[in-house]
């Protein structure tokens, strides 16, 4: 639930893409960075949270990061300027950050090695949970009471996030460990591990290629494939089948190792984003489902590889991996963004496939 209700802001927003392209009358690249603004707070954030982890008691730093996301959330609802816009949005991707940061570690803390793959997965879940429902969200409130309305009840969702991890989080459970190595050198140790340098550069390649997809379809879906854009919510249903494969990452990964198992969902992917290239509404929802499935379970298999192999100091493995993550992030939607106004989506398909035969790559390295 914490996960849920910290991310639900992150993805949501994508869905309002034309919403907000006609509102604020910049170009889909524009508003598409706009957007994924977030990310740039969130990669800062995870740095700086992990870098003082010590000090930050874990319960005390969830409940009041989610407090405080409210305002900027809130503040979205009242801006005319995109450029204020992406500003809040990168303040979102802070406290957002920071929360999820704080709470990967804490999962790292209190499961043993045997659990953490399956508290992760589970985790993890709640993130595909609020993609789903935050799109759905956003787009029916802003249908009903506009984009203002449906930042408004982002920020109410936020304050509920606060209320849960104050009451659900223990406090005699939440104190943070005293780390032994300085941050600076335990980066300098996690950097230097191969595998896990793999994994911090296959988070990187996961949310680009997520970001890149789930951007950049909206104009096909509506411009070429015909659905109306008060029925662009719906479409996210695409992700309904992730909430249920996702927790079975951790078992998969008990069974064929993290490596065959990254490995096997984003060669999945890749088959599923050559089927997008198709001018068939069907076609492009389940090639669509397909990649939310696929990238998920990446993601949750990921990050319990980072939090296994780092037998220490796992707030600056963790940190280093969603930093990582987050850029991704950003440069799908910088990058990808130009590329999309140049070439269209048959470019923008082209670079995510090569970007998915890298993470297939990288995975060589991680150790099963």
């Amino acid at each position: 639930m914490i996960s849920f209700l910290t991310l639900i802001d992150l993805f949501g927003s994508q869905a309002l893409l034309p919403q907000i392209v006609d509102q604020f009358g910049a170009s889909t690249g524009v508003v598409g960075f706009a957007v994924n603004a977030a990310t740039l707070g969130m990669a800062v954030s995870g740095l700086t949270v992990a870098y003082f982890a010590d000090r930050i008691d874990r319960k005390k730093g969830i409940w009041v990061c989610l407090a405080l996301l409210s305002i900027p959330t809130a503040l979205l609802s009242a801006t005319d300027s995109i450029w204020v816009f992406a500003g809040l949005r990168v303040a979102q991707g802070v406290l957002m950050a920071a929360a999820f940061t704080l709470t990967m570690t804490y999962i790292s803390e209190q499961c043993d090695i045997m659990a953490v793959g399956g508290a992760m997965a589970a985790y993890i879940t709640g993130n595909v949970a609020s993609n789903l429902f935050g799109r759905l969200l956003a787009v029916s409130t802003a249908e009903i009471a506009g984009l203002s309305g449906s930042f408004l009840a982002f920020a109410t969702l936020n304050l509920i996030g606060a209320a849960l991890s104050f009451i659900l989080i223990g406090p005699r459970d939440a104190s943070p460990p005293r780390q032994a190595t300085p941050p600076l050198e335990a980066w300098r140790l996690h950097w230097s591990d191969p595998a896990l340098r793999a994994s911090f550069a296959i988070g990187f390649l996961i949310l680009f290629i997520f970001v890149g997809v789930f951007t950049y379809v909206n104009p096909l879906l509506v411009d070429t494939l015909g659905v109306p854009v008060m029925y662009l919510g719906v479409v996210y249903l695409v992700f309904v089948p992730a909430i249920f494969t996702t927790p079975m990452a951790g078992s998969v990964v008990k069974r064929m190792g993290p490596r065959r198992t990254l490995q096997a969902s984003m060669s999945v992917a890749l088959v599923a984003l050559a089927l997008t290239l198709v001018s068939s509404l069907t076609l492009v929802l389940v090639a669509l489902a397909v990649i939310g499935a696929a990238t998920f379970f990446a993601q949750a298999s990921a990050t319990g590889f980072v939090s296994s192999r780092a037998k220490s100091d796992q707030a600056a493995a963790n940190g280093l991996y969603l930093t990582s993550y987050y850029l991704g992030g950003l440069a799908g939607a910088l990058l990808l963004g130009q590329v999309h106004t140049q070439l269209g989506w048959e470019g923008t398909v082209a670079f995510l496939i090569l970007a998915t035969m890298f993470c297939i790559f990288t995975a060589r390295v991680m150790k099963d």
